[in-house]
């Protein structure tokens, strides 16, 4: 049974798992590099914690709770007693794999572990541990106290234990899950990523502008946010790499990254986190930049 819960990097996706694991009642150990990192994660946690008491969704009393559960740490040895660790470190390969080499000696042998790639082979990953056979993907949405999904995906040696233990965490946060084959980038992205890339590859062609782009998949197909204001928000940094795992993965050139792309992460315009991407965000409203 899964009581404690490690969380691996303390980035928006690390922060938002440690949240609803909180809030759902688990105690959790959220560790990164970077205490800077750990102490902005905590302030975040509870920052969104009020949000969640004001609108009627946590209890003054249970916000309180959750913060305590949660303990920081820089030693991957504060996981020697987790029944199940999530890494949701950068999405970078050999930065997970990294990342699983070291951790593994500091676990119990029965320990689970969870990766939140958005688009990493799982069996890959799975395969520098020692416990490939409990070992699976689980991919939560971002922000992630908000999106109700999570996609599950089997390595091909995950067995069905681990796959019913995590299904079932899944459900107990209050989650849904949509179970996904181990293939580039699994259902979300698959389907997601390209569209973001051909909407940049439309501003690349000059067919639109960022605002005009936006306003069509807003307007015309009820899109929630533009693809480029979605791009900007997941960060186009994550962007490239996805669309890189798709290409690589699949060998087909529908899934070769725009040049624009490719362009706007090598002068450092990934997006909000950077104060400029498709969308200039120094001003209290984002101004297009094209």
């Amino acid at each position: 049974m899964i009581q404690k819960i490690g969380v691996i990097g303390a980035g928006q996706m690390g922060a938002g798992i440690a949240h609803v694991c909180a809030v759902s009642g688990f105690d959790v150990k959220l560790s990164d590099i970077s205490a800077d990192a750990l102490n902005k994660a905590v302030k975040n946690i509870d920052r969104n914690l009020e949000r969640q008491v004001a609108k009627g969704k946590v209890s003054e009393a249970d916000r309180h709770t959750a913060i305590e559960r949660i303990t920081t740490g820089t030693d991957l040895a504060m996981f020697g007693d987790c029944d199940l660790v999530i890494e949701a470190a950068t999405e970078a390969e050999e930065v997970k794999r990294e990342i699983f080499k070291r951790l593994v000696p500091n676990l119990k042998a029965d320990a689970l572990i969870a990766s939140n790639t958005s688009s990493i082979s799982i069996t890959r990953l799975a395969a520098v541990t020692d416990r490939p056979a409990k070992f699976m993907g689980m991919h939560f949405m971002n922000p992630v106290p908000v999106m109700q999904l999570v996609e599950l995906i089997r390595g091909i040696a995950t067995d069905e234990e681990t796959f019913q233990a995590v299904r079932d965490l899944t459900l107990k946060l209050g989650k849904k899950a949509a179970v996904a084959e181990d293939f580039p980038a699994f259902i979300v992205n698959r389907i997601l990523l390209p569209m973001i890339n051909e909407a940049v590859y439309t501003l690349y062609e000059g067919v639109g502008s960022v605002e005009a782009i936006d306003t069509a998949l807003k307007l015309g197909a009820n899109h929630p946010m533009g693809p480029l204001e979605l791009a900007d928000f997941i960060g186009l940094d994550t962007c490239l790499a996805i669309m890189h795992v798709l290409y690589d993965g699949l060998a087909d050139s529908k899934y070769r990254p725009c040049p624009l792309l490719v362009k706007y992460v090598e002068a450092g315009w990934v997006g909000r986190k950077a104060g400029r991407g498709f969308y200039d965000y120094s001003k209290e409203v984002p101004v297009p930049t094209r």
